[in-house]
């Protein structure tokens, strides 16, 4: 048995490394959250300050440095670029998948392990986010071994164990903390509460001494950064911090509002196909004739946890895709779980369940399709368009290499060919189709799909700030936010510069590139707001201008004071 499960381990590494760091340096990152961590990684490499997140050498107090970190290593190994931001995040994936299929082993048995990690793996949204450059894989991973282990803690049968499980609950979730945020801790917390309410209706048997040690590494491994900030005298970095973590709560930050159910609609058909299995785990008493074994509490536990997200931010007026990310973890749980009991002829799978499974397929194999067809038929949606900047960005061209579609046909009929065998034989091996099928749409998808849908969103732009790398230049977006112009343009400390005023009017001491959206109001709003800018060029999306220094030369420097982010 010990054999086998490092065989198991090793074919996790290999298939975890091909699936998740081929192809992360391929495609250039995206506004604003992978260039946001990029930049702040690069910007601790430039100035050696490791101890400061920094957004345009400014104290940037949205995120404590952790991930930070991990990101300026690998920039440190393999250079600062895309693959180095990515790498963690591939990494990641693969401890991922080895704690989900270890975890899953000790909890029932290895084939439920292999369930839980092989569903995670070939569900797309977790298997696109182990190769973006954002926080949240780590995040996320931090705050599920943090319950984890207080799960642990609360059986039974692990009595002889339960300070170590406390000490280890406490040091991943503090991690989780300095990852993201006191969101972390928040998470746990709610999940805990709510466990002991709905569960243990508020009896729960503990000893001072395993709250003191969870504490204790709480507080070690989430606090340290935020004390010795104190302790350095940066306490409006503190203050800065919490008050943006309330704004996420109370307000549509930057722009992303999102319908009531939209973290629903995003898991149930993100996250598939893990979530459609999932839905049989909702059925009225799914726990009936196993209540006391231990898949049974890590169930409550992965069950309170997915509804305390849920709830959570489809309370919080920030919609954003990744805020619910966290729910990876008790979906696919669920889904293997359901899994493994159809298997056992205990749930029945359903002709509701082929339904869906065939339907989003079909739907996913329809997007990539037309998707390469955009460039045939765009001009019929462009009269049907409101958004000048949309329309603009329409003008860009792809170029796709005429497989895509088939890969959206292969899908469809691998999801066909899974629901007909694994309603017949109800084996493990039935899912290799199905992986198959996403695991190939997913990876044409990274290596085909996004760097074409690119060049009609930021590929411009980023073009641009590329061609002014090496120059003294100031670089600056006109009313609209972006970090693409930091890391694109390999801002150096001498080019920060953000008092639009003065940029756009005041006299230069070296030339000022503006990146404008080619929307005919802002166009207009920018040549009154700087009448000497001269028009290089647009493209796709954006108008491109110069202000160049006065003849001969000048001395004049903007007043740092008033610098100011123009939105």
């Amino acid at each position: 048995m010990k054999h086998r499960i490092l065989l198991i381990d090793l074919c996790i590494i290999v298939l975890g490394a091909l699936l998740f760091v081929t192809g992360i340096g391929g495609v250039r990152l995206f506004d604003w959250d992978e260039i946001n961590f990029a930049e702040s990684a690069r910007e601790m490499i430039l100035t050696g300050d490791w101890f400061n997140v920094q957004i345009n050498f400014e104290s940037f107090w949205e995120k404590p440095p952790l991930f930070i970190w991990m990101q300026a290593l690998s920039m440190k190994v393999f250079g600062i670029g895309e693959f180095a931001a990515r790498f963690p995040n591939a990494v990641m994936g693969i401890i991922t998948l080895l704690t989900l299929f270890h975890i899953g082993y000790k909890t029932e048995d290895t084939r439920f392990g292999i369930l839980w990690a092989g569903l995670y793996a070939i569900s797309f949204l977790p298997f696109f986010y182990f190769k973006s450059g954002i926080i949240d894989p780590w995040f996320n991973y931090f705050i599920f071994l943090g319950i984890y282990f207080f799960s642990r803690y609360t059986d039974e049968g692990a009595a002889g164990l339960r300070t170590r499980h406390a000490a280890l609950s406490g040091l991943f979730t503090g991690l989780a903390v300095l990852t993201k945020g006191p969101v972390g801790f928040l998470i746990f917390a709610l999940t805990f509460f709510v466990w002991l309410v709905v569960f243990r209706k508020f009896r729960l048997d503990f000893k001072w001494k395993d709250v003191a040690v969870y504490v204790a590494m709480l507080a070690l491994a989430g606090g340290a950064w935020f004390i010795a900030l104190a302790a350095s005298g940066h306490t409006e970095v503190i203050k800065d911090f919490i008050d943006y973590q309330i704004r996420l709560f109370e307000t549509k930050d930057a722009g992303h509002g999102g319908f009531l159910l939209y973290h629903f609609v995003i898991l149930l058909f993100g996250v598939t196909p893990a979530s459609f299995l999932a839905l049989s785990s909702l059925k009225r008493k799914p726990l009936q004739g196993e209540e006391d074994s231990r898949t049974a509490g890590l169930f409550r536990w992965m069950m309170t946890s997915l509804w305390v997200v849920l709830i959570l931010f489809t309370i919080v007026r920030t919609k954003i895709v990744h805020y619910s990310s966290f729910c990876y973890f008790p979906i696919t749980f669920l889904g293997a779980w359901a899994a493994a009991r159809m298997m056992d002829g205990k749930i029945k799978f359903s002709w509701w369940h082929r339904a869906l499974l065939i339907a989003t397929a079909a739907f996913y194999g329809i997007v990539l399709t037309g998707l390469t067809l955009f460039d045939h038929f765009k001009h019929l949606i462009v009269p049907l368009v409101d958004d000048p900047f949309a329309i603009s960005c329409m003008e860009a061209s792809s170029e796709w290499k005429g497989f895509e579609p088939f890969v959206g046909l292969i899908l469809i009929a691998c999801t066909v060919w899974f629901c007909i065998r694994f309603n017949k034989n109800r084996k493990t091996s039935d899912f290799i189709p199905l992986a198959a099928g996403n695991l190939l749409f997913a990876m044409t998808a990274i290596l085909c799909a996004v760097p074409e849908v690119e060049k009609y969103s930021q590929a411009s732009a980023v073009d641009f700030y590329i061609e002014r790398q090496g120059e003294d230049c100031y670089v600056q977006p006109a009313y609209f936010k972006s970090y693409a112009q930091y890391f694109y343009t390999g801002r150096q400390p001498e080019n920060t510069c953000e008092d639009f005023e003065w940029l756009s009017k005041g006299p230069l001491d070296k030339p000022c590139y503006f990146v404008v959206k080619d929307i005919p109001e802002h166009v207009e709003r920018f040549k009154e707001d700087a009448p000497d800018a001269e028009f290089l060029y647009r493209r796709s999306g954006f108008q491109f201008f110069v202000r160049k220094e006065p003849s001969g030369g000048n001395e004049a420097e903007p007043d740092d004071g008033n610098k100011a982010e123009v939105e």
